[in-house]
């Protein structure tokens, strides 16, 4: 059993191991429980617990993530979590998120200020579980991971024994720890603990690539307390426990059996999951049974991380996938991180938050604050969104001249958005696309033929197979092939997940050659410069569609795309995320912060519709 598959299985079924009676509970019951206030703190791990400022310390965290919440939120949510009772929140960062291009940072603005959100942490006397990478999975396009790693295909990542690999890493530390420094425990701030890497045992074997990760941070002031997160039996298989760390079990209980690898070292569980992951395809949205979990943990006086408390949304293109370590398999992750979590997507309580609420509640000796009442909604009218431009009338020139398709890291250091590949044919016969990454639409003399797709679910085509017509003239006929992607994939030995078209393309069993390739980005230069379409006999699959939305007030709204098939949403020039027809998620969360007063636009790319579809909108994901 994979371990994706076996933390699935986890967290779908009860309590997976009876916990061990001899541990004596550990909590720090009593209304004085330490706060951040500012003072230097002492936070350790001895003689198999937490300790802070020498006395035994329960954390009880909750996860979310700076990056997938609009930072005009955050301190709702975070307040969310303490009102559930709660004393820690655990925040992944996310390299590529800070680093899109090499040695170009954003550590300040919006969603980025990740050090603007632990200090919001500390104000509302909350702790800080700080899980900063280089790798962290989290259902993150490539894991975190900045995919510019990629335009060099011979790279390796997540080893030591590759230098332009960790010297990316020593250049993402550098520029990250100075901000973390002071915001650590014993400096007076909220980290009390830093983890290194994560699940790195269910990817490779070499504890000493993770003693150099340590090493690294200790050289730019990060001394620690430091833990590491995975599943026991990949620690037991792989050796890769880091001596002295703190032992957080993913989705494991079994905390009899890792207390004897980590010896003095605290045992905890490093992810619980009140939720699950959803993939595109997927039945339903995916949810959990954590009740029977969290009840456990606290009678044992456990510490915990849940993932999430609450998940938030994978704006633009952020949003993973998940594949067999042979690349087959491929399940790319749907917009919304809702993931089940107890504070859903927009910030609300859901029943299991009260639930939780009332069992941590019992638990703590101080009373709880009452949750804040979630932001408003707003609502507005059916609108139809009509044809605006067509991406065949925009593709960017020059054209890159090829001899056969390749990735578009490599063709254009482009890490997202679509690519076309073009050729004229001589001849028709049976097209056959290997390697096509994720999704394409296949075009003879701009006629729509059929698509292709990486994501063989919900009766979607499992074959990239496509038979072109002779041309109608015997001159040739311009083959287009229009292949979007989705995010690269997050978890496994499929980290090197190129995009576009990275295997042969064959006409009748014969490779074809001599391709020119156009760069579609889909960025904010790219969006801003589309002009309106004057010429409507240009229309075929591959269009923009806009639509305005006249608002009296702002608020946060789920944009209902059920009517259109598979594209990208822009508010006012921002990208919600991906929408497809497959589901289970057909309605994209808008947040109020991203709507004003007045006139807003509506911007859609859709793959395949040609004609005015409505939008609607709704106070829901879904129901």
């Amino acid at each position: 059993m994979q371990r994706r598959d076996f933390l699935r299985f986890a967290v779908l079924t009860p309590f997976a191991a009876a916990m061990p009676v001899t541990h004596a509970a550990t909590t720090n019951n009593t209304a004085t429980e330490p706060l951040p206030d500012g003072k230097p703190h002492r936070f350790e791990l001895s003689h198999q617990h937490f300790l802070l400022d020498g006395a035994p310390f329960q954390i009880r965290s909750g996860e979310m993530h700076p990056a997938r919440i609009p930072h005009e939120y955050w301190l709702h949510r975070i307040r969310m979590a303490k009102a559930m009772g709660l004393n820690t929140i655990a925040i992944y960062l996310m390299w590529n998120f800070l680093e899109r291009e090499p040695g170009i940072f954003d550590l300040t603005t919006g969603r980025h200020d990740f050090a603007r959100f632990i200090q919001l942490c500390q104000q509302e006397g909350m702790w800080v579980y700080l899980r900063p990478g280089p790798y962290v999975c989290a259902e993150w396009d490539m894991g975190g991971l900045p995919p510019y790693l990629l335009r060099d295909p011979t790279i390796r990542v997540r080893t030591k024994d590759d230098p332009r690999y960790m010297d990316a890493v020593a250049r993402y530390m550098d520029a990250v720890a100075p901000r973390l420094v002071p915001l650590m425990a014993k400096h007076g701030g909220p980290i009390l603990m830093v983890q290194i890497e994560n699940e790195y045992a269910s990817f490779g074997h070499d504890l000493d690539y993770l003693l150099r990760l340590r090493a690294m941070w200790q050289q730019r002031g990060i001394e620690g307390p430091f833990s590491i997160a995975d599943g026991l039996a990949e620690i037991q298989k792989t050796r890769t426990y880091v001596p002295g760390a703190a032992l957080g079990l993913d989705g494991d209980t079994d905390f009899a059996a890792a207390q004897w690898m980590a010896g003095e070292a605290p045992v905890w569980q490093g992810e619980g999951y009140p939720g699950w992951i959803t993939h595109w395809g997927d039945l339903d949205f995916q949810r959990g049974h954590f009740t029977s979990t969290l009840r456990k943990l606290l009678a044992e006086g456990r510490s915990f991380n849940m993932y999430v408390v609450h998940g938030g949304t994978n704006f633009g293109f952020t949003a993973g996938g998940n594949a067999n370590d042979d690349y087959s398999g491929f399940e790319p992750v749907i917009t919304s991180y809702d993931y089940g979590a107890p504070i859903n997507e927009r910030g609300e309580a859901t029943p299991d938050y009260h639930t939780f609420r009332k069992l941590l509640a019992a638990h703590v000796a101080h009373s709880l604050p009452e949750p804040p009442a979630p932001p408003p909604t707003v609502h507005f009218d059916e609108v139809y969104a009509k044809p605006f431009a067509c991406i065949w009338d925009n593709l960017p020139l020059p054209a890159r001249h090829v001899e056969k398709p390749n990735p578009n890291e490599m063709l254009f250091a482009q890490d997202h958005g679509m690519v076309v590949y073009r050729k004229t044919l001589p001849t028709g016969g049976m097209l056959h696309v290997e390697g096509l990454r994720d999704y394409g639409t296949v075009f003879s003399e701009g006629k729509y033929l059929d698509y292709l797709s990486r994501v063989n679910k919900a009766g979607l085509h499992g074959s990239l197979h496509v038979d072109i017509p002779p041309p109608a003239n015997g001159a040739g006929a311009i083959l287009d092939i229009l292949v979007d992607s989705f995010g690269h994939v997050n978890y496994g030995q499929a980290i090197y997940d190129f995009k576009g078209i990275v295997g042969a393309v064959t006409l009748d069993g014969e490779e074809l050659k001599e391709w020119q390739a156009h760069s579609l980005p889909l960025d904010e230069v790219y969006i801003a410069g589309l002009p309106p379409m004057t010429d409507t006999s240009t229309i075929r699959p591959g269009m923009f569609f806009k639509a305005s939305v006249e608002l009296a007030q702002t608020g946060d709204c789920y944009i209902d795309m059920s009517a259109w098939d598979k594209g990208y949403l822009w508010v006012n020039r921002q990208l919600l995320g991906r929408y497809w027809r497959i589901g289970p998620q057909q309605r994209l969360y808008c947040p109020a912060s991203w709507l004003v007063r007045g006139h807003n636009e509506l911007l859609v790319f859709d793959m395949h519709l040609t004609s005015a579809a409505p939008i609607s909108c709704s106070d829901r994901l879904s129901g």
